[in-house]
């Protein structure tokens, strides 16, 4: 006789004192004929963006066709093979200047989720259009806490034009909700946490600080409801729910230690930005790993990451490039601009190896979170001293599409096109997006 169980509800959390924190996906919570079946788990979008464009003969395969060869840019991405695909060829026509002045960095940044040609003002009047995360997020609804998550490491600029007659706000952020609201992009670790795993009250920054020294944990208020949920779970489950706990109390270590460090908010005198590290490497693996957690947790299947605002300026000592990234991209084929250029580039691309090791790591049935979903990772340009919008470096990660291969398409073929072939593969029922002629067929036929 076959028994069958009723799921758990997707919606189930840990409460104690005030304190909720959603659960992983479990098997628990999916139909048993279903549970180990990975067809049947949810489909996710993930859109990792560099700023100030690529330079193009260190990141382009020189070769088509499968088998990808990884030039010196790409290399970090090799453990990774099997699931990554190069395409050349794609641009965005949408951003031509079209008769608007020339500012490539304030129309290329907003076009490349959107396909579409921004209006030219540096006042409120902005206007865009849908970026492609969020017509995903629209299409799931309500199927998670969150319907996305945009997370970067640059504070945003607020005032004033970023380029030349261009709002800030086509610069911060690629995500727009519709063609006048652009997503705010959240770089602080502290807040991203408390907005996943909030404790159910709202603190004032010196209570919350308190919190932090105590090095209190909000999981040690969920204990009785944590054992009780342990003991109607199989043991797939046990594993998954201990590894999904012990990630979250991982990262809220490393923020206690981050908020703690260097003396408080009085030190010399000076607030403090509590929960962003002073160390560009950890803030960017933090901003990662909540990332992924916020998958684990099915807080939500949408996300986006810049690890760079567009027009940044940050300087990496760390890997001997004490320049202004910005200004090295105009580097008018000085070699030894370039030279530290492509330095830069390849830092990036071993973050977006990061990216994907996490992911490949966390488990989904019988496969992984990077099984089921789709990575696209690019920037606004290709060679940024011309400021190329119509070659750009565009990869497409994820178990999702077929990957180890390099696929050239015809040149000014629109990125559109491959944004609404990505829309179709993740189930959205639409036959075209911004500038759009059709779904990019080798991503369509993967």
């Amino acid at each position: 006789m076959i028994v069958l169980r009723k799921p758990m509800a997707r919606r189930t959390m840990l409460r104690g004192l005030g304190t909720m924190i959603a659960l992983p996906f479990l098997e628990a919570m999916m139909p048993a004929a279903k549970a180990a079946d990975l067809a049947s788990r949810p489909k996710r979008l993930q859109v990792f963006y560099s700023p100030n464009g690529m330079m193009m003969e260190g990141f382009q395969p020189s070769a088509a066709g499968g088998g990808l060869t990884l030039p010196p840019t790409l290399e970090p991405l090799a453990p990774h093979r099997r699931y990554v695909s190069v395409i050349s060829g794609l641009g965005h026509p949408s951003a031509a200047a079209m008769g608007d002045r020339p500012a490539g960095h304030g129309r290329s940044c907003p076009a490349f989720l959107t396909g579409v040609h921004v209006k030219q003002t540096e006042g409120t009047d902005i206007r865009c259009g849908i970026s492609a995360d969020q017509v995903y997020a629209n299409h799931l609804g309500d199927a998670t806490q969150l319907s996305s998550l945009e997370l970067g490491i640059d504070q945003p600029s607020l005032l004033g034009s970023c380029d030349i007659n261009y709002s800030c706000a086509y610069t911060n952020g690629i995500s727009w909700r519709n063609a006048t609201v652009p997503m705010p992009v959240t770089v602080n670790p502290r807040d991203v946490f408390e907005r996943l795993f909030g404790d159910g009250e709202a603190l004032d920054a010196k209570s919350r600080l308190a919190q932090l020294r105590r090095q209190t944990s909000m999981l040690d208020f969920v204990r009785d409801d944590t054992a009780r949920l342990a003991g109607r779970l199989g043991a797939e489950d046990k594993h998954k729910l201990a590894e999904y706990l012990e990630a979250t109390r991982d990262i809220e270590r490393r923020i206690q230690r981050t908020a703690t460090s260097g003396g408080g908010p009085e030190a010399n005198g000076l607030e403090r930005p509590g929960g962003i590290p002073d160390s560009f490497d950890t803030h960017v693996r933090m901003m990662i790993d909540l990332q992924v957690l916020a998958m684990q947790a099915d807080i939500t299947r949408v996300g986006s990451f810049m690890i760079g605002r567009e027009l940044s300026n940050r300087t990496y000592p760390e890997i001997g490039v004490p320049d202004s990234h910005h200004m090295l991209s105009h580097h008018g084929h000085d070699p030894a601009k370039i030279a530290k250029l492509s330095r830069i580039n390849r830092h990036h691309m071993e973050y977006f190896a990061y990216y994907l090791d996490r992911m490949a790591a966390v488990k989904d049935g019988e496969g992984s979170l990077l099984d089921r979903t789709l990575v696209l990772r690019g920037s606004a340009f290709g060679d940024p001293n011309e400021h190329d919008f119509m070659d750009l470096p565009i990869i497409v990660a994820g178990g999702l599409v077929k990957g180890d291969r390099h696929i050239v398409v015809e040149k000014k073929t629109s990125a559109s096109n491959l944004l609404l072939a990505a829309l179709n593969v993740l189930d959205v029922p639409i036959t075209t997006f911004g500038d759009s002629s059709g779904p990019l067929a080798a991503l369509a036929n993967a």
